[in-house]
């Protein structure tokens, strides 16, 4: 087990400063560490885009080319199922609802549909704008598309119902990633950054900031600038919480600890 304990302040600050508009301090918002509870192998090709626990699996979506959909078995990172997207789609964000998963293109406009059980396709759907990150409350739809704006989706149609600004002490913070519903709030990766922001989705506010900036302090042989932290899974049933990053040998079972 390894701990990482939150950084000061003023580095927090200093690491997401290219994303909030303009940059502040973060003295009055909670900052959290965390405990890896245990490691599981990761695909090392996998670009993950969108990660999900369900019925004891994880579901993933990957990016670059073939993206894909995928079944992987969570005690030794096998891939029991994939399908492949066509070439032209650039994969994203994916979530469960119901029995059908939901996965995102990036700037296509298309979200596919599949059944939850075995990867049968289902439908799609046409959505304006980029799609980056995607979750669900169990009744809509939430888009992230790299902006500080999450979209609240009709889980049917795609039809847009709603939206708020992510702020973090009253200012837009941008370059928002991967999502996760975790007990009412929503947890979301910040593109390029080793901090994961706990969202208040009835205002957008930033209520907490958890920094894993000492997660993986070893990642010789990734590419600094695409093989970063991105992949929330939560298992509700068991209340754990699953991290992981684009290319990433590893995933992490995490306790989070503080605030501090």
């Amino acid at each position: 087990m390894r701990s990482g304990a939150p950084t000061l302040t003023a580095a927090l600050a200093l690491g997401l400063a290219a994303f909030v508009a303009p940059a502040t301090a973060m003295a009055q918002t909670p900052v959290y560490g965390f405990e890896v509870v245990r490691t599981y192998p990761h695909d090392r090709r996998a670009f993950t885009q969108g990660l999900v626990f369900h019925n004891g699996e994880l579901l993933e979506s990957t990016g670059r080319y073939p993206s894909t959909v995928r079944r992987v078995r969570l005690e030794d990172g096998v891939v029991l199922q994939l399908h492949e997207l066509d070439d032209e789609y650039f994969g994203e964000g994916l979530t469960v609802i119901g029995d059908r998963i939901v996965t995102l293109t990036w700037k296509n406009g298309k979200a596919f549909v599949w059944d939850a059980d075995d990867l049968s396709p289902l439908g799609e759907h046409d959505y304006p704008g980029e799609g980056w990150g995607l979750t669900d409350d169990g009744a809509r739809l939430i888009l992230s598309d790299g902006t500080p704006t999450l979209r609240f989706l009709d889980p049917r149609t795609l039809a847009e119902t709603g939206r708020v600004t992510v702020t973090l002490q009253g200012r837009p913070v941008g370059q928002i990633n991967e999502l996760e519903w975790v007990e009412g709030e929503v947890f979301a990766n910040v593109w390029q950054t080793d901090f994961i922001l706990r969202i208040n989705p009835a205002t957008g506010e930033v209520t907490g900031v958890i920094d894993l900036t000492e997660l993986m302090p070893d990642r010789s042989g990734l590419d600094p600038t695409d093989a970063v932290l991105n992949g929330i899974a939560w298992d509700a049933g068991a209340r754990r919480l699953f991290v992981t990053g684009k290319n990433w040998p590893t995933l992490f079972e995490i306790r989070l600890t503080g605030p501090r």
